[in-house]
C-alpha cells in the first residue's frame, strides 16, 4: 500500500485543492477507512468563503462512507473489509458535554473574544472530521474513537443511500426533533435544502399531520412534496407569514423549522409560530442575529428557540440506516450529481453555485 493519499485540501479563502498527504497512522482505538463515498456540505461552503476558521491545509470534508482498511488494537466488535460509516459528529463520550446528554458538543470550549472574527464564539469540538482533524474528501480518513463511532452497513443499502446519515439526515431529523412535534401538529419548514427536505422527511415520521415547506426553489418544492410536506410556498409567489397564519386559521404554525442560516428565515420562523411554540433552528450563521421585538412578543410569549448540531455516535447511525432499510424514506433522491474526487474543485464550483439542480454531489475517489 503506498503511503501517500489524495485529499483535498483548505488552501485559503476561495481556495480549496487535490494534495498528497501521508496517509495517517492507526492508533490502538482508531480505524481507518477507505473512503468509497462522500459528498460536499454547505458548511464546507463556509469553509471555502473563510466564513468558518479552520486550519490552512486541513482536509476538509465530514460525511464518511467507506470500508474499514485497519482497526486500532483496542477496537473490538468490528473487522477489517467492512462497510460502514461514521458520524459527521464522532464524540468520544468522555467529555461532561457527552455525559451531560450533548455528546454533539463533546469537549467544545469558548474562543476568547476578538479571535477568529467572532466573539465568545463556540468551537464545536464533538465536530473533529474538517473542522479539528482531517476530513473525509479524501482516500482514507482516520476515524478516532472508532468503536463509539462506527456504524456497520445494512446488506442491501448502497453508498448513496446512507450518505445522508453521518450529517444531512442527522440534522435536519435533530432539527425536527428539537422542534417538539407531537401527533398532528402543524410544521413550517423554511429552506428545502438537503437539510431542510430531511427535516420535513423527519416532521412526517414524528407526527406531524401538516407540513409546510418553504423556499423560492420550485424544483426542490417538489422533492418536499415526495418527502412528506403537505403545503408547499414559495417565497416568490406570496408573503408566507400571512399565509401560513391563513392557513392556520390564525392561530400560527405548532413550531417552525429554520434550515438556511439567514436573519430572514429566522425572522419569519418566529412570527409563524404561534405563542408557546418552538422554533427549531438548524442555520450555520455567518453574521450576528436580532430578535424582533413583535415577533418574540417582547419575550413574554413563551415561545421556545432550540439550535442543533446533528448528533453523532454509532447508535444514532444505526437508527437512521434502520429507517433507510426499513423503507420508510429513500434519500437517494438527494443525491443529483456524481464526481471522482479528482474532479472535487469542479464539484465545489458547482455545488457553492448551486447550479444545475444539484442537491448532494456523490464524491467517489
Amino acid at each position: 500500500m503506498s503511503t501517500l493519499m489524495k485529499a483535498a485540501v483548505f488552501v485559503e479563502p476561495g481556495r480549496i485543492e487535490l494534495v498528497d498527504k501521508r496517509i495517517p497512522d492507526v492508533g490502538p482505538n482508531d480505524a481507518l477507512l477507505r473512503i468509497t463515498t462522500t459528498t460536499i456540505c454547505g458548511t464546507d461552503v463556509h469553509i471555502l468563503k473563510g466564513e468558518y476558521p479552520v486550519a490552512r491545509g486541513l482536509t476538509v470534508g465530514h460525511e464518511p462512507v467507506g470500508v474499514i482498511e485497519k482497526l486500532g488494537s483496542a477496537v473490538q466488535g468490528y473487522q477489517e473489509g467492512q462497510r460502514v460509516i461514521a458520524g459527521a459528529i464522532c464524540p468520544n463520550f468522555n467529555s461532561y458535554a457527552a455525559q451531560d446528554g450533548a455528546a454533539s458538543q463533546d469537549g467544545s470550549y469558548l474562543v476568547p473574544q476578538g479571535l477568529c472574527g467572532c466573539h465568545g464564539f463556540k468551537a464545536t469540538a464533538g465536530w473533529r472530521f474538517g473542522n479539528l482533524i482531517d476530513g473525509t474528501q479524501a482516500e482514507y480518513v482516520l476515524v478516532p474513537d472508532a468503536q463509539a463511532n462506527l456504524a456497520p452497513i445494512p446488506d442491501g443499502l448502497t453508498d448513496e443511500q446512507v450518505l445522508m446519515c453521518p450529517d444531512i439526515m442527522s440534522t435536519g431529523f435533530k432539527g425536527a426533533e428539537n422542534a417538539n412535534i407531537r401527533i398532528g401538529d402543524t410544521v413550517v419548514v423554511f429552506a428545502q435544502g438537503p437539510i431542510g427536505l430531511c427535516a420535513t422527511a423527519g416532521a412526517r415520521l414524528l407526527g406531524a399531520t401538516t407540513i409546510i415547506a418553504v423556499d423560492g426553489n420550485a424544483h426542490r418544492l417538489g422533492i418536499s412534496k415526495q418527502l412528506g410536506a403537505d403545503v408547499t410556498l414559495n417565497i416568490h409567489d406570496c408573503d408566507v407569514v400571512a399565509e401560513v397564519l391563513k392557513l392556520t386559521g390564525g392561530r400560527g404554525a405548532d413550531s417552525a423549522i429554520e434550515a438556511l442560516g439567514t436573519q430572514a428565515t429566522f425572522e419569519a420562523g418566529l412570527r409563524v409560530i404561534k405563542p408557546g411554540g418552538t422554533l427549531s433552528s438548524l442555520g450555520v450563521y455567518s453574521s450576528d442575529l436580532t430578535i424582533p421585538l413583535s415577533a418574540f412578543a417582547a419575550g413574554l410569549g413563551d415561545h421556545r428557540i432550540n439550535t442543533a448540531l446533528c448528533p453523532g455516535g454509532k447508535e444514532r447511525m444505526r437508527r437512521l440506516m434502520n429507517v433507510l432499510a426499513s423503507g420508510r424514506l429513500d434519500l437517494g433522491v438527494l443525491v443529483t450529481h456524481h464526481y471522482p474526487l479528482e474532479q472535487i474543485v469542479a464539484a465545489y464550483d458547482l455545488f457553492s453555485h448551486q447550479r444545475d439542480g444539484v442537491l448532494k454531489v456523490a464524491i467517489k475517489p
